[in-house]
């Protein structure tokens, strides 16, 4: 099995004095995807944002490859090899593909950032084809990748994603979650919070549910499909579930 990358302990954290998170615990593993589902409310979008480091955690630790990192600055966090890609403003909508993904490899030393950007290129070779076009006229599917290759140029080791497949058409989110399946097979580990759970669970190694800013359920990801509390609760009905494969 491999190693624990990301260790989040009774991490407690909110805005202006208001609580949302109350003492919330996971971890995350090398080369697994791990979901973070939930209800509307239950702290899910703050949970990310605290272990990257926007929202600064009232009490609890984030350990990344052991080492204790809780209430870094985002920047220092990218350098140590942990990316987050937020919901919104991912990508800068006036710059080109290419110079998009040129400021993602500025927390790379200069004489790698060549390498890393035709590294990512490779991976996602739909930016290939569009490298002078403006991030502004991509299609939301295409705006998602490019944004997932500005934080891959910065060669991390895991990724938070804050709701990967939002406002995505059903061909789009094809297309993004089969990219996040080609991530995994890289060696990255990816932490993903997702309102279309069935599509997350089925994709991940791993789940956990928060509600209310604390943890409810947790699992394999299939086995977080299955359990009948989890369906009642968080998914709706079972009936038109399907799982698409069992995630590895």
């Amino acid at each position: 099995m491999s190693e624990v990358a990301l260790a989040v302990t009774d991490l407690h954290a909110g805005y202006d004095g208001v609580p949302v998170l109350r003492g919330v615990t996971m971890h995350a593993r090398a080369r697994e995807i791990v979901s973070i589902i939930g209800p509307n409310g239950a702290g899910k979008s703050t949970f990310l944002k605290a272990i990257a480091g926007i929202v600064r955690p009232t009490s609890g630790s984030v350990r990344f490859h052991s080492d204790d990192v809780t209430g870094n600055r985002p920047d220092r966090l990218t350098r140590r090899g942990l990316g987050f890609v937020p919901q919104l403003d991912n990508v800068f909508p006036t710059l080109t593909v290419s110079e998009n993904l040129s400021v993602g490899a500025q927390a790379l030393p200069r004489r790698e950032r060549s390498d890393a950007v035709a590294a990512v290129v490779d991976l996602l070779p739909l930016l290939r084809d569009r490298g002078r076009q403006r991030a502004e006229t991509l299609s939301g599917g295409q705006r998602k990748l490019l944004a997932l290759g500005r934080a891959l140029v910065a060669r991390p080791s895991l990724l938070l994603l804050d709701e990967p497949s939002a406002g995505l058409s059903p061909q789009a989110m094809d297309m993004v979650f089969s990219e996040l399946d080609g991530i995994r097979d890289k060696g990255i580990g990816i932490v993903m919070v997702e309102q279309n759970a069935r599509r997350a669970l089925a994709l991940s190694n791993r789940g956990y549910v928060l509600d209310m800013g604390r943890n409810a359920h947790e699992g394999t990801g299939t086995g977080l499909l299955l359990d009948p509390r989890v369906a009642e609760l968080y998914l709706g009905s079972m009936a038109s579930a399907s799982i698409q494969r069992e995630p590895r």
